[in-house]
Order: structure tokens, then C-alpha cells, then sequence
């Protein structure tokens, strides 16, 4: 993609308006907490420390809409105590600038570096930089310093106070997100109907099975609907897949067809009716049609061998369901107390817990190559250079520029320069409106106390409908609060205009300087995947020949390492595409047919899965050996592909030969036959990766041309079909 094009991509997606639902309620009450804090402070002592308070009660209650799968109580004292503690060490090394910008870019490196720990951490320890850069001007001593320190983290405690006494849908978000993989797999028993061999997308049930993991005390007061359903939404994944694929479940055409179509609308019915109850907490009904079509009726059933076998075990699955979605999840099964089978908990470690694992985690990233680590760097040198630009420049409060950099920066190049684009926008648009309503009702502080307050609603309300929008009212809000404050709308709009711009463009900037480009990690990232899912296939063969409970759970978690890094391809995938640099190790073309084979790889290891026996196995040897094979081959080929080698497959193809010569021929059909797909799924990635002599030899320069020729024939023609999976 030229940067021309990127650019343009950048805009539309900085001024795009998500569609998502928005959370009224969560807003009006993170509203009344800044209203508390802004009243009192304004009532008791004085506009400065209103204006201390609001900044900590509105980052506080910013930070709860975060996606975190912690109490939001916890979330907003954390980042209160953040907000606190770096002004008043941003205070003792004020003054001087031989002592303040080595802390502002120590402070601001470890604020990127916390984005290896999740992007909640990431976005909160930004917000603790700007707070160091603005509040760094209020106090006038040591002890002030303490008092605008201590308020700060008061606004924390307010917001998480109102959190505890008001609470608004509480477990909310572990009931969407699990509410959410339910209704993603009703989506795909949908679309088998009319695709057999549709698509599956496991993020929903990624993100389910990270709300499920729960502290000790979290597990005592979890709702008991919010710890079963997870499981099942997996187990009836694989089976739907099997029952709906024409080649080991119901027939292509004719009344078996017909029944499996039936049976497929069934669990969408009563999936969706069980996600509804859990995201709403209430019994839903479900069509007595599709409780009709779930009777298997032994004598008159069309479905026979594989097919009905699926039938027979989809029924029993869906009868849990059918409890759920009748009951309300009330008679759902009951979490064990901690200490009593904890295996049967994910566990989130504590706060406490949690160092060693952040320590871990930040350790990982400090290296060169990491986009964290980058991000880290360029945070803070844009932050210690746009501090000393600004400070130069004839303005006031230069501290915008920085924090405009610090907030729209994230470790890679779309959403810095799309947050880039739409604070700019939102600044300019909230900053009219906010100069208007100066205007007319004047500076004085407790006039301007009530617009920051409904701008800071609106903000909150439109948090996550767009940047740009709820940027729109943050920008106003900051003037309100200015003019709280007794600064005159003159001196500040203009300087937060330029100096917002000036910020937007020092982040960008920065990008180009020390990129973290996705593009050349690409083949890392498909070999991962590749490595991953070989591996969960060999953890299928292997609990094929022993079902054994230890199989089974290495087949568990060989699957999940496989999510993850398919995960990462996607993300990966998904960035490189936006970014302004050639292909360099993958084309766009290669990379699609790569990702194409592989999702049919994985897909045919889940369709064997959802056949593992239940007994001892007639055929262990055979499948341990196609197992090892297996392993042992797309291990090499991982290798190959970073190495910008052709793979080779001999060892499967020669493992399945010898099986296919004994056992497998009588075996079970249903794993003859997805060994096969397998097996040409990994000769159809071979061929999408492989190069010849000639073109492993060309340099970049040669590599780039053909690349540009590829994409120009893409851009004019209808391009591939099945782009974006």
C-alpha cells in the first residue's frame, strides 16, 4: 500500500463511527462521580484543587471503560493511584530541566512497556503521563504538591465508591462475552446450512475463556451461569462442523441433507435463546419447533454412521442448553470453592500476584525487534521532545503538545496515525463548541463547572462509538475545566489547536522515524501458527491411538496455543495490509492462500477431534506414527517458511501411506478422510510459499516490482473472493 492510500485509509477509519451499544448508565454515573468531586473541591477549597480533583475523577472513571476483566472498583483506584503518584514525583523534579526530562522519559518509556501487559495497562499509564505534564504547573510547594496529589487519587476513590454503591450490571461484561460466544457459534450453525464448510472465527470464544479466569474472591461471587456454558459453546463447535460437512457427516443431498439443515437451525434457535438469557439474566424462550426437531427418533432417524452420531451426541449438548435458556442459568452449575478442585478454575492472579507476572511479561519485550518495546522508545523521546519544542515556543501551556502525542501514540502505525487524525478533528470541532458557550456564559467557575460535567457525559456516553466523537467532548471539557480555572477562552483555544496539531504530527512522525512494521513479521507469524496447529493436529492423532484423559488435555491445550497464534497471524495480517511498505518474504496473494490452508488444516484437526473415541483405540500405532510425523514435519517446514524455504512433507505423506496400507483402510473413515484433507492443506501452503531458485536469488528491488505489478492487477480487477477470511 503507497502512503497515499494509507492515508486515506488512516482518515476514513480516524472519522469512522463504530457501531456498537453504548452504555448510558455506565456514563451518567462516571458523570455524577466527576460532578461530586468537582462540587465539593469547588465548595470547600478552591477552583485549582477542583481542578486537581476533576482531572483524577475523569481519568478514573475514563479508565473503567476499559476492557478489563477486573472489578471496575479496582480499575478506577488503580488509576487514581497512578494519576497521583505521577504528580507529585513529576512535581519534586519540576523546575529544572536537567532533572525533569530524564524522569518525563523514563516515566513515559515504562508507561509504553506497559502495553506487554494488555492495552488497558497500556492506555492508563499514558493517561499518568499527561497527568505528570499538566499538574507539574499547580502546585507552588512540596506539601501543595502532596494536597493536589492526594486529591487526585480522591477523584479515584469517589469513582470507585459510586461503583460500589450504584452498581450497573455487575459482571456485565463476563455475561456479553460469554453471551457473545454462544450466539457466535448460532451464527456459524446458521451458515453451515448453506455452507458446509463455512468459516469459523474462535475469537468469541478466546475472549470467553479470558473472562473466565477469576481471582479468588471474584470466584466467591461470580454468578454460577458464568461457569459452565463457556464448555459447552466448545463441545458443540466441532460437532455442528461434523454433522454439516458433506464428506464425514450428513450426505451432500436428500433427506439426510434435509434433517441435518433441521437440526443446524435447532441450535442456532436454542443457542441464541441461551445466549439472550445470560446477557439478560432471565429465562427465554425457545421455539417448540426446534425442541420437536431435537427428539431422535431410533427407528424413523435419517442420519446413519458418522452423521448420526453427531446427531445423537448434538442432542445431548443442546439439552444443557435448553436448561440454561428455560432456567436463566439458575439452575446452572454452581462454582467450586478455591482450594477444592482449583484445576477446574482459570485463575487470574491477584494484584499482589500480578508482579512477578508483569515483570515477566515486560522482560519479554525488551528486545529490539519488539513493537512494544519501540513504541516505548518513541513514547518517550516524541514525549521529551515535544515538551522542550513547545516550551519554546511562544504559547502557553506547551504541556498539550506532548500529551497530544502520549495519547493518540499505540505500539503500531494505523491507530497512531487514525488517533491522530480524529483528536486533531475532535479537537477542532469541541473547541468551537466549547468557545461558543464561554462566550456567552463567561469564565466564572462555577458556570464552567456545569458544561465540563455534561461534556465529560457525552464523552464517556461516546467512548466507544469512535475517537474523533468522544474527543470532540474531552477537548470541551478541557476548556470548561480552563475556564474554571479562570483562564480566558482567548489564551487557550488557539494554543490547544496549534499545539494539538503540533503533537499529532511529532506522533507520526515518530512512527516513520522508528517503525514497528508488521510486514516483515509475517512469515515469523504464519510459522508460529503453522508450528501450532501442527501440533494440535499431532495432540488429535495421539488421543486417537489412546484416549486417555492426559491426551485429552494436551489436545486441549495444544488447541488453545494454536488460537493464539492464529490470533497473531490475524492481527499481524491485518496491520501489514494498512501499512505503506512492500511485501517483503510475502506477497498479499501468498499470504491469503497461506492463511486459506491453514484454516482448512485446523479445520479438518477439529472435525477429527469431534470423532476421538471414547474406548481404546484399534489403530494406535498407526496413528501415533502419522502424529510424529506430523509434528515432526511442520516443525521443519516453520523453520523453512522464516528461512524462505520450500517445505516438504515425506515424512506425513510416508507415515499416511504405511497407514492407509493397514489399518486406516478399515479404520474410521472419518479420520481417513481428514488426514487426507490435511494432507493437502499442507501440500496447498507448500505451494503458496514455495519459491523458485530464480526468485530466491532477486533482491529487494526486484522482489517490490513484481509485488507492485501483483497489487496493480488486484486493484483492477473484482480481487479475490475470499479476501479477509
Amino acid at each position: 500500500m503507497t502512503w497515499l492510500r494509507a492515508f486515506g485509509e488512516v482518515v476514513r477509519s480516524g472519522l469512522k463511527i463504530e457501531e456498537t451499544r453504548l452504555e448510558p448508565l455506565l456514563a451518567l454515573r462516571a458523570a455524577a462521580g466527576l460532578a461530586i468531586v468537582i462540587g465539593a473541591t469547588l465548595w470547600l477549597v478552591s477552583p485549582a484543587y477542583a481542578a486537581s480533583a476533576a482531572l483524577g475523577a475523569y481519568s478514573a472513571g475514563g479508565a473503567t471503560f476499559q476492557r478489563s476483566w477486573r472489578p471496575r472498583k479496582v480499575v478506577a483506584l488503580g488509576a487514581g493511584a497512578g494519576l497521583a503518584l505521577s504528580t507529585f514525583v513529576g512535581y519534586l523534579a519540576a523546575g529544572r530541566l536537567v532533572t525533569f526530562l530524564p524522569l518525563l522519559a523514563l516515566w513515559a518509556f515504562v508507561a509504553g512497556m506497559a502495553w506487554a501487559v494488555g492495552s488497558t495497562a497500556g492506555i492508563v499509564a499514558a493517561t499518568t503521563v499527561g497527568s505528570m505534564l499538566v499538574t507539574i504547573t499547580l502546585p507552588t510547594s512540596v506539601g501543595r504538591a502532596l494536597e493536589h496529589a492526594g486529591v487526585i487519587a480522591l477523584g479515584g476513590v469517589a469513582q470507585a465508591v459510586l461503583i460500589l454503591l450504584f452498581p450497573v450490571r455487575r459482571w456485565g461484561a463476563h455475561r456479553d462475552a460469554l453471551a457473545d460466544a454462544l450466539a457466535a457459534v448460532a451464527d456459524y450453525a446458521r451458515r453451515l446450512r448453506h455452507d458446509p464448510t463455512a468459516p469459523f472465527d474462535p475469537e468469541p470464544l478466546m475472549t470467553a475463556r479470558d473472562a473466565a479466569a477469576v481471582t479468588p474472591s471474584q470466584a466467591r461471587t461470580r454468578p454460577p451461569v458464568l461457569h459452565g456454558p463457556r464448555g459447552l459453546a466448545e463441545r458443540i463447535r466441532p460437532v455442528v462442523a461434523a454433522l454439516a460437512d458433506p464428506d464425514v457427516g450428513a450426505p451432500a443431498e436428500g433427506p439426510g441433507r434435509d434433517r441435518a439443515r433441521e437440526l443446524l437451525d435447532a441450535v442456532a434457535d436454542v443457542l441464541d435463546a441461551a445466549a439472550r438469557s445470560i446477557r439478560h439474566g432471565t429465562p427465554a424462550e425457545v421455539r417448540p419447533e426446534s425442541a420437536d426437531v431435537l427428539r431422535v427418533d431410533e427407528e424413523h432417524e435419517v442420519l446413519e454412521g458418522p452423521a448420526r452420531q453427531a446427531a445423537e451426541r448434538l442432542v445431548e449438548l443442546l439439552g444443557e442448553a435448553l436448561d440454561i435458556a428455560g432456567t436463566g442459568g439458575a439452575r446452572a452449575e454452581a462454582p467450586t470453592p478455591p482450594g477444592l478442585a482449583g484445576a477446574r478454575f482459570l485463575v487470574r492472579p491477584t494484584l499482589f500476584k500480578l508482579v512477578p507476572v508483569v515483570v515477566v511479561a515486560v522482560r519479554r519485550e525488551l528486545r529490539r525487534d519488539s513493537p512494544v518495546f519501540r513504541h516505548a522508545v518513541r513514547l518517550a523521546a516524541v514525549a521529551t521532545v515535544g515538551y522542550l519544542i513547545a516550551a519554546r515556543l511562544p504559547l502557553g501551556h506547551g504541556y498539550w503538545a506532548p500529551i497530544a502525542s502520549v495519547m493518540v501514540m499505540r505500539p503500531d502505525f494505523h491507530r497512531t496515525y487514525a488517533r491522530a487524525v480524529a483528536r486533531l478533528a475532535g479537537t477542532l470541532v469541541g473547541v468551537a463548541l466549547a468557545t461558543g458557550v464561554v462566550r456567552a456564559w463567561g469564565t466564572d467557575a462555577h458556570l464552567s463547572a456545569v458544561p465540563a460535567i455534561v461534556s465529560a457525559g457525552l464523552s464517556y456516553t461516546l467512548n466507544r462509538t469512535g475517537y474523533a466523537y468522544s474527543q470532540c467532548f474531552t477537548a470541551a471539557y478541557v476548556v470548561f475545566l480552563l475556564g474554571m480555572g479562570g483562564q480566558a477562552w482567548e489564551q487557550t483555544v488557539p494554543e490547544r489547536v496549534v499545539l494539538t496539531l503540533l503533537g499529532g504530527a511529532l506522533a507520526m512522525l515518530a512512527y516513520v522515524v522508528y517503525p514497528a512494521w508488521e510486514t516483515p513479521r509475517l512469515p515469523g507469524r504464519l510459522a508460529d501458527w503453522l508450528a501450532a496447529d501442527g501440533r494440535y493436529a499431532a495432540a488429535v492423532l495421539r488421543s486417537h491411538a489412546r484416549p486417555t484423559r492426559e491426551h485429552r488435555v494436551d489436545m486441549r491445550r495444544a488447541l488453545l496455543a494454536s488460537r493464539d497464534a492464529q490470533a497473531a497471524w490475524q492481527k499481524a495480517y491485518e496491520q501489514a495490509r494498512r501499512e505503506p511498505v512492500g511485501p517483503r518474504g510475502l506477497t498479499s496473494r501468498e499470504a491469503e492462500d497461506a492463511q486459506e490452508a491453514l484454516k482448512r488444516f485446523g479445520r479438518a484437526a477439529m472435525l477429527m477431534e469431534s470423532h476421538v473415541p471414547r474406548a481404546d483405540s484399534r489403530f494406535a500405532s498407526e496413528a501415533e506414527r502419522l502424529a510424529e510425523a506430523l509434528e515432526a514435519d511442520t516443525e521443519q517446514a516453520a523453520e523453512d517458511v522464516r528461512e524462505h524455504r520450500n517445505p516438504d512433507w515425506g515424512r506425513v505423506e510416508e507415515a499416511l501411506h504405511a497407514w492407509q496400507g493397514s489399518a486406516l483402510g478399515t479404520g474410521s473413515p472419518v479420520v481417513r478422510r481428514e488426514a487426507e484433507l490435511e494432507k493437502r492443506a499442507l501440500e496447498d501452503l507448500a505451494t503458496a510459499v514455495s519459491r523458485t531458485p530464480l526468485e530466491r536469488d532477486v533482491g529487494p528491488a526486484r522482489e517490490e516490482q513484481r509485488v507492485r505489478a501483483t497489487l496493480a492487477a488486484e486493484d483492477d480487477g473484482p480481487g479475490p473472493a475470499h479476501r479477509g477470511g
